[in-house]
C-alpha cells in the first residue's frame, strides 16, 4: 500500500519525534499493528544507525510515506508515539490546531505543562514506549511476525539500556519475554545495539572527554561539555551516552553546535538531577534520566549560560553530614597532655580535637577542646595536664543523615567549633566550624550569580569504570588474582585498592607485574586471610601495617594498611597511622602514583583519581602532592628525576622551583648515607641512567653523594659507553646476573682517589662486598686496563689470566673506560670466546696416568688450558698427549 493508495478523506498518519530513535521506530511499527490502513510518516531526521538498519533489512514492514508527497488536507487522524511535544514533529504540527483532526497519543514520557492534549492518551511510565504499545497488542490478541517481534525487541533494548537503566520496569520485561515468545531473534538484537564505534565517532569523543568540565551544584558533581561541527553529526546522543559509561558520569549535560542550530543531549543517574525538567526551558523533552533540545538563534556560550542558570535553580541540594564530613576523625584521649595535644594539633594543622575515653574497648566521644584553650594552658605551664581538666563537655553531634539545616544549627546554637558525626556511639567523622562557613559561603556566591569559582572546584574523586581496559591490559590469572583479594576484603568488610606504579604504568602501556595493595582496614589480618585461602605464605611487618603475601610460585603481592604519615623533622623518616584510601594516597610522592583502582565486587574495575593523576599522565609532568612534600622527605627529589627520565615527561614548574628550594636549604645533609644511595643506586639501574645523572648535576645535588664527584664532558661520554658496552653485553643473551648500577658508579668514581673513595663508601654506608669492588678491586681495574693498553695484542691465555679474575662488573667498565678499540675488542673477545673455555680433561684423568695428586695436577691442568685458549688443542686426545708430553 503506497500513500496514493490511501483514501484521501480517511487519512491516518502515524508519526513520533525528530531524530527518531529505535524506541520510536518500533512503536510506530507497534502503532501500525492497531491501525492498519495508517501511513507512517518520519518528521524529521533519524540517527544513522537507525536508516541504515531500517533501509537495509526491515523496510518491507512499514507502510512509509514521505510528507512532501501527502496531502495535510486529507488526514483525519495523527497517532503520535514516544511524544507528546509538538515542538519535536515538525510540520505535523501545523495538524494540531484543526478541529477535524482527532489525536492519538502513546507515550512513556512524563507529563509536562505544554504537552498535546489528544482525543485518545495511554500514557504509562514505562521504560520504552513499546512495551505499552506490545501490552496493547497482546490484549487484542493481534498477531505479530518474528520480524516485527524483533524491531519491537529491539525498541525494548535500546530504551532500556538493555535492562539496565534506571527506568526500566517489570513491564519491560514481561513485553521482551512476550516478543520473545513470537519468535524476536535475539541475534540480530544484539548485533544492532552493540553498535562499534567508528574512528570519525572516537576522535569525536575525545574532544568531549577534552572539553569536559565538572561543576559542583548544590553539592552535585555536573559534568558540562562543548563542542561544534560544521554539519550534523548522527548517533550524537550514542556518544553521550558512551562518555557517560567511560568516565563514570553521574550527571552531564552535552552541547553541540552543528550548523545554526545547538543541540543539548543530558543524562543524569542520580535522582537529585531531573535532566527533563532542566531542559524544558530551552524547548526540550524527555524523560527524568534522558533528555535532549535543540536551540536556535544563541551561540554556544549563551546557552551554556543560560543553562546553568537554570541548573542552579532546579538541582535538588544534596547536603548531608555523611557527604560533608571529614574522616576518620582526628581524636585524642582524655588521659593525654596538653603538650601533647598542641603537637597534634600542629601535625595535623586543625584547630580543635575531639576528646574520647575508653569504654568496653572502644574509644566514647567525652567532650573536644580547642587550640585556643590549649595554647592558654601552655602559657600558664599547664602542658603536664591531661586535656580533660580543660575539655568542652557539653557537645552536640549529629547523624550521618543529618540536614544542612541541622548542622547549622548545632553549630551555631552551641558555640561549637567542631561538630562530631556519630552513629550507634561509634565517631564517624567531623564536620569543623569552617567547614560550615565555606559551604555557605558558597551557597551565597551561586545566588548572586557569581558561579566561576565554586563550580570549578572539585570536591570527589574523579571516578570512572575501567573493566574493560584491565581485561585487555592485564593478564586472566592476574585478573583473578584482583577480583579474589576484593571478594576476600568484601567478606571481612574491607576495601582493597590497587594502587601506585601498577596503576600508573597501566595507563602508560607498560608491563608492571610489582603489584601494591591498600586495605581500608587492617592490611596485615586480610594478607593472612588471603594466604590462607590461596596455600601462600605471608611476612607481616606490625610496625607499619604492611604485609607481604608469597604465593608458590614466588609470585609476590604487598598489602599495607591505609595510613597517614607524619614527618617529625625534616628528612625523618615517617610515623605512620591508620586512615582512608584518600589520605593514604594523599602521603604518596607525586600526583602520578595516587591512582586506585577498587577491588571490591560492587565497585570492581572502579578508576579513583583524587589529585588530577590522568591530566598530569596526559600533560606528562611529575607534580609533588604539596609544597612542603619534598621537606618532609628530600629522597623524593631523586625520584622525581628518575621517574621524569624513565618516562619521557617533565617536571613541573612549580615542582622544579620547590627541589632547588631543598638543596638551597641543604635538607639532604640530614638523609642517611645508606638513604641516599638506595635512591641513587635505584637511579643507575635505570635502562639508560645518563639523562637523570645530567639532571642531578643541573640541581647541584651530585654533591649530596660526594663534592668530588662532578660531571664533565669526559664523564658524560664514558656514561654512554657504558650504555653501549651493556646493551652489547645483553645482547649475548648470557643469562647471568650482574649489578648494572655497580658499573656506572665505577665510572662515576674514575677520578676519585683512595681517600676519597674510601670517604664516599663511609658516607654512603656501603656493604664490605660492595668497599672490596669500588675500594680495592676497582683501582686493580685501573692498573690491569693501563697494562692491556700498553701490551695489546696478547696471546688468548695471557688476556684471560689478566681479565678472568675480574667480576663481570668490573670487566665490563674495563671495556668502557678505554678509548683503545683493540683493548675493546680483546675484552669482547675474552667474554664471547675465552670466558667459558674449560680442560677437558680432569684430575683423574692424570691419575690414570699414574701420577701421583699433588700441586704438580694443578701446573698440567693450567697449561692444558692455556694451549687449549691458545688453539693448540682442540680434542679430549689433544689434551691427554699434550698432558703425557708435558709430564715426560
Amino acid at each position: 500500500m503506497t500513500s496514493k493508495d490511501v483514501d484521501k478523506k480517511k487519512l491516518t498518519l502515524i508519526t513520533t519525534h525528530v531524530n527518531a530513535d529505535f524506541d520510536a521506530l518500533a512503536s510506530m511499527l507497534a502503532a501500525q499493528k492497531l491501525y492498519p490502513d495508517s501511513l507512517l510518516i518520519f518528521p524529521g531526521s533519524q540517527e544513522k544507525n537507525l536508516r541504515n538498519f531500517f533501509v537495509k533489512s526491515m523496510a518491507y514492514m512499514f507502510n512509509m510515506g514521505e510528507i512532501k508527497n501527502i496531502d495535510l488536507s486529507s488526514v483525519n487522524r495523527l497517532v503520535l508515539v514516544d511524544t507528546k511535544q509538538a515542538n519535536r514533529i515538525g510540520e505535523l504540527s501545523s495538524l494540531l490546531t484543526r478541529d477535524d483532526v482527532e489525536i492519538h497519543i502513546y507515550d512513556h514520557h512524563p507529563a509536562m505543562e505544554d504537552d498535546i492534549k489528544g482525543h485518545q492518551e495511554v500514557n504509562r511510565i514505562t521504560g520504552a514506549t513499546v512495551t505499552i504499545l506490545t501490552e496493547i497488542i497482546k490484549e487484542k490478541g493481534i498477531e505479530i511476525s518474528p520480524d516485527e517481534a524483533t524491531i519491537m525487541c529491539i525498541g525494548i533494548y535500546e530504551d532500556t539500556g538493555s535492562f539496565t537503566f534506571s527506568s526500566t520496569t517489570e513491564q519491560d520485561h514481561l513485553a521482551a519475554a512476550y516478543l520473545l515468545s513470537k519468535g524476536a531473534n535475539l541475534n540480530i538484537v544484539s548485533d544492532v545495539i552493540a553498535r562499534e564505534i567508528s574512528p570519525e565517532q572516537i576522535g569525536i569523543l575525545n574532544d568531549m572527554i577534552q572539553a569536559a568540565t565538572h561543576y559542583n551544584i548544590n553539592g552535585i558533581e555536573i559534568v558540562i561539555t562543548t563542542v561544534t561541527f560544521s554539519n550534523y553529526v548522527d548517533d550524537f546522543a550514542f556518544l553521550v551516552h558512551k562518555m557517560v559509561k567511560m568516565e563514570n558520569i553521574d550527571a552531564i549535560f552535552a552541547l553541540a553546535r552543528m550548523g545554526n542550530k545547538i543541540y543539548i543531549v543530558a543524562r543524569s543517574r542520580i535522582p537529585e538531577v531531573d535532566v527533563a525538567a532542566i531542559l524544558s526551558p530551552l524547548g526540550g523533552g524527555g524523560h527524568t534520566y534522558a533528555a535532549a533540545a535543540s536551540v536556535k538563534n544563541k551561540t554556544l556560550a549563551q546557552t551554556e549560560h543560560q543553562l546553568m542558570d537554570i541548573l542552579h535553580q532546579k538541582i535538588k541540594p544534596k547536603r548531608l553530614a555523611k557527604d560533608l564530613m571529614s574522616s576518620p576523625p582526628i581524636i585524642i584521649g582524655a588521659e593525654v597532655f596538653c603538650k601533647a595535644a598542641a603537637s597534634l594539633m600542629t601535625r595535623y594543622n586543625i584547630n580543635a580535637l575531639l576528646v574520647t575515653k575508653e569504654e568496653s574497648n572502644k574509644p566514647t566521644l567525652v567532650g573536644f577542646i580547642s587550640r585556643q584553650v590549649i595554647e592558654k594552658a601552655l602559657f600558664h605551664g599547664l602542658d603536664q595536664v591531661p586535656v580533660k581538666e580543660y575539655m568542652t563537655t557539653e557537645i552536640a553531634s549529629v547523624e550521618p543523615s543529618a540536614s544542612l539545616l541541622e548542622i547549622q544549627e548545632k553549630i551555631i546554637e552551641n558555640k561549637q567549633r567542631i561538630l562530631p558525626v556519630t552513629h550507634n556511639g561509634v565517631i564517624k567523622g567531623v564536620i569543623t566550624r569552617t567547614d560550615l562557613l565555606n559551604i555557605l559561603v558558597r551557597q551565597t556566591r551561586n545566588t548572586l550569580g557569581n558561579f566561576q569559582d565554586p563550580h570549578r572546584e572539585t570536591i570527589h574523586a574523579r571516578t570512572r569504570n575501567i573493566v574493560k581496559f584491565m581485561q585487555e591490559r592485564l593478564s586472566p590469572g592476574l585478573m583473578e588474582i584482583m577480583k579474589a583479594i576484593g571478594e576476600i576484603a568484601s567478606g571481612i568488610e574491607m576495601n582493597a585498592y590497587v594502587v601506585g606504579g601498577f596503576v600508573r604504568d597501566l595507563f602508560l602501556y607498560r608491563n608492571n607485574e610489582d603489584i601494591d595493595i591498600v586495605i581500608e582496614g587492617d592490611g596485615i589480618a586480610f594478607a593472612k586471610k588471603y594466604a590462607k585461602m590461596h596455600g601462600a605464605r605471608v611476612h607481616a611487618y606490625d610496625k607499619f601495617g604492611t604485609a607481604v603475601i608469597i604465593f608458590k610460585d614466588g609470585f609476590k603481592i604487598d598489602v599495607a594498611s591505609a595510613r597517614m604519615e607524619y614527618y617529625k623533622f625534616p628528612a625523618a623518616l615517617p610515623t605512620v597511622e591508620m586512615s582512608s584510601i584518600k589520605l593514604d594516597l594523599f602521603r604518596r610522592d607525586f600526583t602520578i602514583n595516587t591512582l586506585a583502582i577498587h577491588l571490591n565486587p560492587r565497585k570492581f574495575g572502579t578508576l579513583i583519581d583524587f589529585f588530577s593523576a590522568q591530566r598530569d599522565i596526559k600533560d606528562k609532568v611529575i607534580r609533588v602532592l604539596h609544597n612542603l612534600s619534598f621537606v618532609e622527605d628530600p629522597t623524593r627529589v631523586f625520584r622525581a628525576i628518575r621517574f621524569e627520565q624513565r618516562f619521557g615527561f617533565s617536571i613541573g614548574k612549580l615542582t622544579s622551583g620547590l627541589i632547588e628550594n631543598a638543596v638551597k636549604m641543604d635538607f639532604f645533609k640530614r638523609l642517611s648515607g645508606k638513604r641516599v644511595f638506595a635512591e641513587f643506586k635505584l637511579i643507575l639501574e635505570e635502562d639508560n641512567p645518563t639523562p637523570a645523572i645530567i639532571r642531578l648535576n643541573d640541581y647541584d645535588l651530585l654533591k649530596s653523594i660526594h663534592p668530588s664527584i662532578i660531571l664533565h664532558k669526559e664523564l658524560v661520554g664514558l656514561l654512554n659507553s657504558v650504555k653501549k658496552v651493556l646493551s652489547w653485553f645483553d645482547l649475548l643473551f648470557l643469562e647471568e646476573s650482574y649489578m648494572k648500577w655497580a658499573v656506572y658508579f665505577v665510572i662515576l668514581m674514575k677520578h676519585c682517589d683512595k681517600s676519597t673513595t674510601e670517604e664516599i663508601c663511609k658516607r654512603l654506608e656501603l656493604a664490605p662486598r660492595q668497599q672490596t669492588i669500588f675500594f680495592k678491586e676497582r683501582f686493580e681495574v685501573e692498573a690491569c686496563l693501563s697494562w692491556l693498553e700498553r701490551n695489546i695484542p696478547l696471546k688468548n691465555s695471557m688476556l684471560y689470566h689478566r681479565v678472568s679474575k675480574f667480576r663481570t662488573e668490573l670487566a665490563l667498565s674495563m671495556m668502557a673506560m678505554t678509548k683503545s678499540k683493540p683493548v675493546k675488542r680483546s675484552i669482547s673477545h675474552f667474554f664471547t670466546h675465552l670466558r667459558y673455555v674449560e680442560p677437558l680433561i680432569k684430575g683423574k684423568d692424570l691419575i690414570k696416568m699414574g701420577l701421583t695428586p699433588g700441586p704438580i695436577y694443578r701446573e698440567i691442568l693450567t697449561a692444558v688450558h692455556d694451549a687449549r685458549l691458545n688453539g693448540q688443542l682442540k680434542t679430549r686426545d689433544d689434551e691427554l698427549d699434550f698432558a703425557r708430553s708435558y709430564i715426560k
